[in-house]
């Protein structure tokens, strides 16, 4: 059964950004209306994506709001904001972050060992990687339950890459939230809210990746790999899935998306 997301109320955070454009623009393009989240200065690169949902038709389908995500009464202020323009929600992508190297830096490229990071650094990383994805769920959730569903999906990393060296607050912060998916599913256990991971499966071709780093972008993943993905967790098919982790690269579109779905997931977290 072909997948319509045709009244779904979906809210992406880091919407400006690579990935979460194109998730943006692929429920829209299956029929759900997007909040797209993402700070007041990408006005930009916000108007990059809704010039893209002009292009594919859908151009009513997609709202930006403006949102901090490290900062909760931002997250609270924007749900309800979004909730009275869409009337509803019933996802929340967690998208939003910051990669592993500072790329306002003079050497954007260089990879620090832990004790070697400034205190401004790790703080942003974990404030927006896991903060903000708690913030933004803390936000939600009541209102999914008081619905009786609705889909959460976090955006975290490869398993290599939390635990890599040199790869601190980036890895680390995104482990946190690997945890907090399984922990927040099985707290959602009977509510009819799910919690899953959703990752590309490998260093994707978007704006964390310095060009100096990998002159090659055909052979980073590419972020269309999170199209069919997030479609299939958004919509009525992944009903009662949860607490899973499903990579992007390893969906084969020639299935059906259950079963494609199968072929990528594992269990979140260890």
């Amino acid at each position: 059964m072909p997948l319509d997301l045709t009244g779904t109320a979906v809210i992406v955070t880091g919407a400006a950004g690579g990935l979460g454009s194109l998730m943006s623009l692929g429920l829209a393009a299956l029929g759900a209306t997007v909040a797209a989240f993402d700070l007041p200065g990408a006005d930009d690169r916000m108007a990059e994506l809704l010039a893209a949902s002009r292009r594919q038709g859908n151009e009513a389908r997609i709202h930006a709001f403006p949102c901090d995500v490290t900062n909760p009464g931002q997250c609270e202020s924007a749900v309800e904001a979004a909730v009275a323009q869409l009337g509803a929600v019933h996802g929340l992508v967690n998208c939003a972050g910051l990669g592993p190297q500072d790329l306002t830096s003079r050497d954007p490229g260089k990879r620090l060992k832990f004790f070697e990071v400034s205190p401004e650094m790790w703080r942003s990383r974990m404030e927006t990687n896991m903060n903000g994805a708690f913030f933004m769920a803390r936000a939600v959730v009541p209102r999914l339950i008081a619905q009786r569903g609705g889909k959460i999906v976090n955006v975290t990393t490869s398993y290599h890459t939390m635990v890599a060296s040199l790869g601190s607050p980036y890895g680390p912060s995104k482990a946190a939230l690997e945890a907090a998916t399984l922990a927040w599913s099985r707290d959602l256990e009977g509510t009819g809210v799910t919690v899953n991971v959703l990752i590309p499966g490998g260093a994707a071709d978007t704006r964390m990746v310095p060009a100096r780093l990998a002159p090659d972008r055909a052979a980073l993943v590419q972020p269309k790999v999170m199209v069919a993905p997030i479609q299939w967790l958004m919509s009525r098919q992944s009903d009662g899935v949860t607490g899973r982790r499903f990579i992007g690269k390893d969906w084969d579109l020639a299935l059906d998306p259950s079963a494609a779905a199968a072929k990528a997931g594992a269990p979140a977290a260890w």
